[in-house]
């Protein structure tokens, strides 16, 4: 049946309109908190207009940190190896160097007892002239090497050794007769002297002897040995003396500008200069003929050789000391002996 007559039924407007309001409601408050969380993000620009810096904008905004490169602030040292407070060096006899004369020479050193090795020396330019390597800088024809030298000389200089490069200085007939005018000694008459043994020398009071010898010695810098041994630095001692034509320089103030310019040339390098001298001449302090004074040459070279005997080391020792105590001395011995004190470099065995 119906219901009562003259009425309809009324269902449901309270209940929308109690649901619509609580939306409003919820909204109102949702708005509201909106409004507040957002009061954080707004910021104003130098002419005050309002606009929102949202996180998320922010975020895409600042570019991602860059990842540090863990080398790149890592400081890097390179330990160079110290020269030995003493030496015990053996001597490769061959020259031109090979690299069968060298492994051969180096195994037997080392198969020796005593002492430790712990040097190797090499001559690189000879008292007859010859460069035993290929030298850019060498007067025509000094130039002697094997197939295998330049592979022989980087085995030595590689090797745990310390390594020493024997160069005869002012002896060397070849270049002297190459350029007697520019770099020769000459005798009175204007000729090429002749010593005592029928060689030729250098003039170490011609600035081009000097400077051609500084350059065979950069050049053997270059090559990475660490200790240049000079020989050979001096006038004639032998001949006819007399005959020389020394053109009016003071043969001990050439020698001495020799070795100045030798440093000079050698200053980028980390090397050592030694020179050989005649036990004689560190004995007695001087050889007027030759040029050499031990005063002079002692504070210019940072190790003084001379081949003498174990009996003579201590007083050797004490004289290069008393002329220079940043100057080393090193003995030149035909052979080791349990006598031996300081450094020592035992000779070519001939």
């Amino acid at each position: 049946m119906g219901g009562t007559k003259g009425y309809r039924s009324y269902r449901g407007r309270t209940s929308k309109g109690k649901i619509a309001l609580a939306v409003v409601l919820v909204l109102i408050i949702l708005a509201a908190v909106g409004f507040l969380w957002l009061q954080e993000y707004i910021v104003y620009d130098a002419d005050g207009n309002a606009r929102l810096d949202l996180p998320w904008r922010q975020e895409a905004s600042v570019p991602p940190a860059e990842e540090e490169d863990p080398l790149q602030n890592v400081e890097i040292t390179v330990q160079e190896p110290e020269a030995p407070a003493e030496l015990a060096a053996f001597s490769a006899g061959a020259a031109p160097l090979t690299r069968a004369d060298w492994q051969e020479t180096w195994m037997g050193a080392t198969m020796m007892s005593a002492p430790a090795w712990n040097a190797a020396a090499v001559t690189l330019k000879d008292s007859a002239g010859h460069i035993c390597f290929a030298a850019a800088g060498a007067a025509a024809g000094t130039v002697s090497t094997a197939e295998d030298t330049a592979a022989a000389l980087t085995e030595v200089t590689e090797s745990d050794f310390h390594t020493i490069a024997r160069m005869s200085c002012f002896l060397d007939p070849i270049a002297a007769r190459a350029d007697v005018e520019g770099m020769g000694l000459k005798n009175t008459g204007g000729y090429i002297y002749y010593d005592g043994n029928d060689l030729n020398w250098l003039d170490p009071s011609k600035p081009a002897a000097r400077q051609y010898l500084c350059g065979l010695a950069r050049e053997i810098a270059d090559l990475g040995f660490d200790e240049i041994l000079l020989t050979d630095v001096g006038y004639p001692t032998t001949g006819p003396l007399d005959k020389i034509d020394y053109n009016g320089a003071d043969r001990a103030e050439s020698i001495r500008t020799f070795l100045e310019e030798l440093r000079s040339a050698l200053a980028e390098y980390d090397v050592v200069i030694s020179i050989e001298l005649p036990a004689e001449v560190l004995t007695a302090g001087t050889d007027d003929t030759a040029g050499l004074v031990l005063a002079d040459i002692a504070p210019l070279v940072d190790r003084i050789y001379a081949v003498t005997t174990a009996d003579q080391i201590p007083a050797l020792t004490a004289a290069v000391t008393a002329a220079s105590e940043a100057a080393d001395f090193a003995a030149e011995l035909t052979a080791y002996g349990p006598d031996v004190t300081g450094s020592c470099l035992i000779l070519p065995q001939t």
